[in-house]
């Protein structure tokens, strides 16, 4: 059963921490930014290249920060219009990638996509999207935000530490079956008001640049 914790609730526990998450340069928190050289936050977003770039996830970095815990579960994020599509292949299946919505709240940031197995095979996922040092491999909490002009990187909020840690995020079943369209979300903290538009790393499904913030 797919779950995940809602941004909505999300709000009133991460906005009080994240106004403190102050990162110094190669260091994130849950849900913070890691800031990095430009060249590296472009060789990292160039859709042409690697879908699993270099430092991804920042897993090899410093403990996470812990924010209180957000016990309460519900319905993942409601999905919104399609602003990017794309066809991929991936695990030897055919699916569509289509961004729905990247929107700001208050100090948090939204990301909604779906997954369409256009295919006749099933999509094995494992954890081509998760955080499996963080113990979170059957999650989408090793995506990212990534603003090559400022050279940060954005993860995937979360709550606790390993072993014990969740993501603000969708997890998902291993398996997605044909014509199954697989919804997913994921918080982030949110970038400067003047960053209008991001590029979105989703890993095993390559790197969308150019994403509007609303």
């Amino acid at each position: 059963m797919r779950r995940g914790i809602t941004p909505a609730v999300a709000v009133a526990v991460l906005a009080a921490v994240l106004t403190g998450c102050g990162m110094l340069p190669g260091q994130q928190g849950g849900g913070g930014e890691e800031k990095q050289p430009a060249a590296q936050a472009e060789q990292a977003t160039d859709p042409s290249g690697p879908t699993k770039p270099d430092g991804a996830t920042g897993s090899t970095g410093p403990a996470e920060q812990e924010i209180a815990p957000a016990e309460q579960q519900s319905a993942p994020a409601e999905q919104g219009e399609v602003i990017a599509t794309r066809e991929v292949k991936a695990g030897g299946a055919d699916l569509t990638v289509q961004i729905t919505g990247l929107k700001r709240q208050g100090r948090l940031s939204t990301l909604t996509w779906t997954v369409t197995n256009k295919g006749l095979e099933k999509w094995q996922m494992s954890s081509d999207m998760g955080d499996t040092p963080g113990g979170l491999g059957l999650t989408v909490a090793g995506i990212s935000l990534v603003d090559p002009v400022n050279g940060k990187r954005y993860t995937v909020a979360r709550t606790g530490q390993y072993p014990h840690a969740k993501c603000l995020c969708s997890d998902y079943d291993v398996f997605t079956e044909p014509d199954e369209v697989l919804p997913l979300h994921a918080t982030f903290a949110a970038p400067p008001p003047d960053v209008t538009k991001i590029n979105v790393d989703l890993k095993v499904l390559g790197v969308f640049t150019d994403v509007p913030i609303s």
